[in-house]
């Protein structure tokens, strides 16, 4: 049965509220417009093991978003919006396949500029069986009433706190309200989300992970994001999991706005020694080798 829903005459949905006439086609900010678009879903291994655990994510590539950064690994559909355009029913049907491939969890990357469609796929593919955890995976430029119009649907948000620097989230992401934005919104995740709950399988069933990507030549900033992770934690302990990455790799413009290496050995052992320091320990720290090319899925509408 076909599935009732409002496309945004004068979109809102992120940050940029760029007020879009999606409903008559009209592309937003995000590169989005009035038809559901999908690039990838899979079975995902390489998110943080409690996401990812033996069997894979059930991991959905939207189209489009509000960022843009500059180095971004999926930047054929996060910047130049590559993908298939797709009904709700049809992404019900990928959740309930994803499933059926024994995936832990559903794991929707980038969704924010595709809410209303992604929550209408979610009501029927639940109303068909669908049982596993949500997990949203952002860029954490959020509203906070993105975040709340979430509740009920996201068990797990994978959230990014990328900068802390105005200046740098301007040139890298064009995003200077970056940090506060952000800021917010993952405040708006932790309450809404709970503190980590695991299952039997050490797989993330409710909670938060923070995620922060060390860039080149950018460890004051770093510091910086990690004393904002530090001072949650400090007066939540245990409220949030932090992720700690190394991935960084000069994809798209990066080098364009001066990054266009990776991160060294030492730049990323200051930074995973500043939030031990901090009392960040208690969750994942990446392997330099973590930094290759073939981590990054090749977009070829694998699934849709």
């Amino acid at each position: 049965m076909p599935t009732t829903f409002t496309i945004p005459a004068c979109c809102t949905l992120c940050p940029r509220r760029c007020g879009a006439d999606r409903a008559a086609g009209q592309a937003g900010y995000c590169g989005a417009a009035g038809a559901l678009k999908v690039a990838r879903a899979a079975l995902h291994f390489w998110e943080e093991p409690c996401i990812s655990g033996t069997r894979g994510s059930g991991t959905v590539f939207f189209s489009g978003c509000a960022l843009k950064c500059c180095y971004c690994q999926n930047y054929p559909i996060s910047a130049q919006c590559f993908g298939k355009e797709i009904t709700v029913e049809r992404l019900a049907g990928i959740f309930l396949e994803l499933q059926r491939q024994g995936a832990h969890n559903i794991n929707l990357v980038t969704p924010g500029q595709w809410q209303p469609w992604i929550t209408a796929a979610l009501d029927q593919a639940r109303a068909a069986g669908l049982r596993l955890p949500i997990v949203c995976n952002t860029g954490g430029y959020e509203t906070a009433e993105s975040v709340g119009r979430w509740q009920g649907y996201v068990d797990v948000w994978l959230a990014d706190l990328k900068y802390a620097s105005p200046a740098l989230s301007a040139r890298l992401s064009a995003a200077p309200d970056y940090f506060q934005v952000a800021k917010t919104a993952i405040e708006a995740m932790m309450a809404q989300a709970g503190r980590p709950v695991l299952d039997g399988e050490g797989i993330l069933r409710r909670g938060v992970i923070l995620r922060h990507l060390a860039l080149p030549g950018q460890v004051e900033d770093s510091f910086a994001v990690l004393d904002q992770m530090a001072a949650w934690n400090d007066a939540d302990p245990g409220c949030f999991i932090p992720s700690l990455m190394s991935q960084y790799t000069p994809f798209y413009r990066a080098a364009e706005q001066g990054i266009g290496r990776r991160i060294t050995t030492y730049e990323y052992r200051r930074v995973v020694n500043y939030a031990v320091d901090k009392g960040l320990a208690a969750g994942y720290m990446q392997q330099k080798s973590s930094a290759r090319e073939e981590y990054t899925p090749d977009f070829d509408l694998t699934g849709v």
